[in-house]
């Protein structure tokens, strides 16, 4: 099949697809997609635009780096400023704000910040630098914790003693635990993680039909992949259904990935954990437990900060919890924009606020 006759084909099935969830769908409906690269694909295929306006698409807390808060940011800026530490970290951790300055900043004003592509890399950084410590920001969902945990692994099997770790690693289950029981978010169905679902598998969503009577949809990313899911949504809330249904079915098993599993649980376990913009929510977040605490860099060297958030008019909390969208924030577009953003839904590509910054107007992949 050429490419033409490819594109004519995905383009009849996602019309088709449109007008079977506009029959099914009989009130307004309200379904989120909780993952930061769900809400980039829908935009980038024009989606929410193709939907009927009773299908009100809104965007939950799917971004780590956007969920990433303060405390923890002061925190990697403080230890950045140690004379005897190199930080390493993904790229897009350099532009998110802490309380006063953010790490861009800190590595413009001389400490000696490295951008790497894996978490593995920061062993081959210790390893040519045993007279420092060597922090790694480990931040990510259940995708990445893994690769965090095998890391911390390797150090120990390597013999290494100057590398740690600063965890940030979210848990998605505990957090859509937190939006359903939020009298101001009300969703009718999740379009469920895919990459994390790799990770997890299915099971650990099924509190959402079994304690709250909620559908969800793991779901791929392509354009078909989540209309296809959301076609399953407005199915289940047509006939008044709750189950966990696997779109993503190429690439996700019910029991997901266990060898990934057993690293992650080797290396950490649950805590409670702060998420920028919604606060504190129990056993959220993932620390460096008791066999391996001497990678954890907060307890070989406790430091402290002490920075007061500067208050602004940013509503990236209210984002993040799917009440309000991008717009309705005064700062969206004026103050705020990816070159000078103030709140971190601006800040990374996969940010709620940033991809309708981008794709705001729609582009109507599979327009009529």
């Amino acid at each position: 099949m050429d490419l033409d006759a490819k594109l004519n084909e995905e383009r009849e099935m996602a019309q088709f697809l449109i007008k079977k969830i506009d029959r099914l769908i009989t009130r307004p409906v309200r379904f989120m997609e909780v993952c930061g690269t769900h809400t980039v694909a829908i935009f980038r295929a024009g989606i929410r635009q193709l939907l009927p306006e009773k299908v009100d698409l809104v965007s939950g807390p799917g971004c780590p780096v956007c969920v990433t808060p303060d405390e923890y940011m002061d925190k990697a800026i403080a230890y950045a400023q140690c004379k005897d530490i190199i930080l390493t970290t993904f790229g897009d951790m350099l532009k998110v704000p802490g309380t006063r300055s953010s790490l861009g900043e800190a590595k413009a004003a001389g400490a000696d910040i490295r951008i790497v592509y894996s978490s593995l890399e920061s062993l081959e950084v210790a390893a040519q630098h045993p007279d420092k410590k060597v922090v790694f920001l480990a931040v990510g969902f259940e995708t990445t914790a893994p690769t965090a945990a095998a890391t911390v692994l390797q150090a120990e099997a390597q013999g290494l003693k100057n590398f740690y770790v600063l965890s940030a690693h979210k848990l998605v289950p505990p957090a859509l635990r937190m939006l359903i029981n939020d009298p101001e978010v009300k969703v009718d169905g999740f379009l469920l993680p895919g990459h994390v679902c790799v990770i997890t598998g299915t099971k650990e969503f099924g509190f959402l039909t079994e304690e709250y009577h909620i559908p969800g949809v793991v779901t791929g990313f392509e354009a078909l992949d989540i209309l296809r899911s959301i076609y399953r949504l407005a199915k289940q809330v047509n006939e008044g259904a709750a189950r966990i249904e696997n779109e993503y079915g190429r690439v996700v098993r019910a029991q997901g990935n266990p060898a990934a599993w057993n690293i992650l649980r080797q290396v950490y376990e649950p805590a409670d954990a702060c998420w920028r913009g919604i606060g504190m929510i129990p056993l959220s977040g993932l620390k460096v437990n008791a066999k391996y605490r001497h990678f954890d860099i907060e307890e070989v060297l406790p430091i402290k900060t002490e920075g007061t958030a500067q208050k602004t008019a940013c509503r990236c909390g209210e984002v993040l919890r799917g009440i309000i969208k991008p717009m309705d924030c005064p700062l969206f577009g004026k103050a705020c924009v990816p070159t000078h953003a103030i709140g971190p839904c601006m800040v990374s590509v996969e940010g709620v606020c940033a991809a309708w910054y981008k794709y705001g107007s729609g582009r109507f992949t599979y327009g009529k």
